[in-house]
């Protein structure tokens, strides 16, 4: 591991202490930035940091920058070296999480026009572990905030302003004693938790919201999608999900990057089938880890690997 963590700010690798923006920095007023979450899993027996999706966040990154009119000098094929260079100089030999953030970085207040303010972009590197404290089913409640209309504020892109509501519904879940929030849309349907996509099982299908209920379509979620069709021959049906149908669910799970797949024992002081993780759950949560963590050599495709400190 390198003596002092570097961060990537400004075009070049800077000490992580001294990554720093002034207090009229646009984003940190208006929330103008857009950021991805990516996981790198290490594997001590390959001495070996597997980087998850990196070009699918990316590019993802890069749609949501330009609905923000945030101008990069970088394309995704420059983010992913930028990313392997700084996981490299870290060193970490432990789970890590990366943090991209593109930002209206000008020093400059009192101004809603998009196209006159200066972008730039930042991105660290930090040692994480489990994002929800619980090795089992976790309970969850239905949040009095609702997640935001695409007609609001564009739901497919990671917009930093977006998560404010994920935020309150996610303090408000933990302060009644909740390990996590699911959030519906305007007109009451389900759409996704405060930081995860929302699956169900029924009778034997895997049922998720669809675009359309403004959940973000995630990369885990279109990861358990083919996971599910190609591994298991489940069917999956993308639609409207009523929320007193997870009620009635034989299994709930949430997928995420920070999350990976988490099953959801209760809903409301409801049991959700026996309250443990279901067995499409489990199947999928062994398959998932053992790609992640690069044992799966049919999917190393979807990873990055990096040997931290350059050994």
């Amino acid at each position: 591991m390198s003596p002092e963590p570097y961060a990537f700010l400004g075009g070049k690798q800077v000490p992580l202490a001294e990554a720093k923006v002034g207090v009229m920095t646009h984003a940190l007023h208006y929330g103008t930035a857009v950021f991805e979450g990516v996981r790198g899993n290490w594997n001590e027996e390959h001495g070996m940091m597997y980087v998850f999706r990196l070009r699918e966040h990316y590019e993802r990154l890069l749609r949501g920058s330009n609905i923000l009119r945030i101008e990069l000098p970088y394309t995704a094929d420059d983010l992913i070296q930028i990313t392997r260079d700084l996981v490299e100089r870290n060193g970490y030999r432990q789970d890590v999480y990366i943090r991209p953030l593109a930002f209206k970085s000008q020093e400059l207040v009192a101004n809603l026009k998009l196209h006159e303010v200066e972008s730039d972009f930042t991105l660290i590197v930090v040692p994480f572990g489990a994002y929800i404290e619980n090795d089992g089913a976790i309970r969850c409640q239905t949040s009095s905030w609702r997640r935001p209309d695409d007609a609001m504020m564009p739901t497919g892109v990671k917009l930093s302003g977006l998560y404010t509501t994920s935020i309150l519904a996610k303090t408000e879940a933990v302060m009644a004693g909740y390990d996590e929030a699911i959030l519906l849309t305007n007109d009451g349907n389900v759409s996704e938790g405060t930081g995860e996509n929302l699956f169900m099982v029924r009778d034997g299908v895997l049922h998720t919201p669809s675009e359309t209920d403004n959940c973000l379509l995630g990369i885990t979620r279109d990861c358990v999608i083919e996971l599910a069709r190609n591994e298991f021959g489940l069917e999956v049906v993308e639609r409207r999900i009523h929320r007193s149908e997870l009620y009635l669910a034989d299994e709930v799970f949430l997928t995420g990057t920070a999350a990976h797949l988490t099953a959801v024992g209760e809903l409301d002081n409801r049991m959700i089938g026996n309250g443990e993780m279901g067995p499409v759950a489990q199947k999928l949560q062994a398959i998932y880890f053992d790609i992640v963590a690069g044992n799966n050599p049919d999917y190393m495709h979807w990873l990055e690997a990096v040997t931290p400190g350059g050994g």
